[in-house]
């Protein structure tokens, strides 16, 4: 260092400038230190701001909420007037009597319900008790969707196990329909409330499997003890040589009553080749059930009938070795065996009833 003609020396040791170099460090520290509080701060804010924002919002949903039952009080009572007559007109028309037992609803479903009704029971008491009502409706609709289609898929597998298609027995089912229209409104804006809407599709498609199945060949033809010639190759009665035989022969005294296999409406009476005298039942889906060799009949062409119903007289008309009755089950005109498909018919339809049982009742 040079100081009026003088130069002089100046030494810094090392641990001189450790120790600076250590205090530059600190104050370096400490400036960036309060830099990042700062920003923490500042997005602890926002973050706060956010959530105030998103619980005011709350707020104004669940007032608007409430504003539109104050409001709108009448509006609601009627709405829901009319949404008790849908839940009525469904039930009547797809299950008669209310299930005693059935699954409950999501969670989640009636949390949010639950919610809405504590909301609207705080800020407005007087329409406490419609928001009740309308959580108890959504709860017997969510109870009933899933009821029906409890009620569906055990018709489809019972409908699967018979080797037939449940969606094509659906889909024929609606193959001929018409009526006035009768729209099932349930909220004033004209609207039908997608909860329902989803309700009456399940009851309808339960109703259609469930009309299906009851068409499928169930019930014996015949009250006899066996069967003389099966379904299959056989000697022919008559020649003697090999033959078919598309169906099963149930042997019985002349005059016995022959039953109908399934629902159905009756297609043809009269005499048939080879049948004698004749009557055909259409079951729908293809399915079409032939009884022969009858002495007398006790159906007529269009007659709806049930299974069970009786529908001729056994006899040995036509060509017959003797009194008996000779059915066939026919898919799409062609035969098939009636004995599996009676059997398995009969399965399907104790495994469905017992399903379709209360939970008490089976317990």
């Amino acid at each position: 260092m040079r100081s009026q003609g003088q130069v002089r020396f100046i030494r810094i040791s090392s641990r001189s400038q450790k120790i600076a170099a250590g205090v530059a460090v600190c104050v370096l520290g400490a400036w960036c230190a309060s830099v990042g509080a700062l920003a923490l701060s500042q997005v602890s804010t926002g973050t706060a701001q956010a959530a105030l924002a998103g619980r005011e919002a709350k707020v104004a949903r669940a007032e608007h909420s409430v504003e539109q039952y104050r409001e709108n009080i009448d509006t609601v009572a009627s709405d829901l007037a009319r949404r008790q007559k849908f839940i009525e007109q469904m039930v009547d028309a797809h299950i008669s009597d209310l299930p005693e037992s059935t699954e409950a609803a999501q969670p989640e479903a009636a949390d949010e319900t639950g919610a809405k009704v504590k909301k609207i029971s705080a800020l407005m008491p007087e329409a406490g008790a419609l928001a009740r009502i309308e959580a108890a409706q959504i709860a017997m609709v969510d109870r009933l969707t899933r009821y029906a289609d409890t009620r569906s898929r055990a018709a489809s597998d019972a409908i699967r196990s018979l080797g037939l298609n449940p969606n094509a027995i659906r889909t024929s089912a609606r193959t001929a329909e018409g009526g006035p229209l009768v729209k099932l409104v349930t909220s004033g804006d004209g609207s039908v409330d997608p909860r329902f809407r989803r309700m009456g599709q399940s009851l309808a498609r339960m109703g259609a499997l469930e009309n299906g199945l009851a068409s499928i060949p169930q019930v014996s033809p015949a009250h006899v003890a066996y069967v003389s010639s099966s379904y299959g190759y056989r000697s022919d009665p008559f020649t003697g040589s090999a033959a078919f035989h598309a169906g099963l022969d149930f042997p019985g005294p002349m005059g016995s009553p022959i039953y109908a296999a399934a629902k159905g409406r009756v297609t043809f009476v009269g005499q048939k080749s080879g049948y004698g005298n004749c009557v055909e039942v259409s079951h729908g889906n293809g399915l079409m059930t032939r009884y022969g060799h009858l002495s007398g009949f006790r159906a007529h062409v269009g007659q709806k009938v049930d299974a069970g119903a009786l529908i001729a007289a056994m006899g040995s008309t036509g060509r017959s070795t003797g009194s008996h009755l000779h059915f066939e089950v026919r898919v799409n005109d062609r035969p098939v065996n009636p004995r599996p498909f009676l059997e398995a018919a009969q399965t399907a339809q104790s495994n469905l009833q017992n399903n379709n049982q209360p939970q008490k009742e089976r317990s």
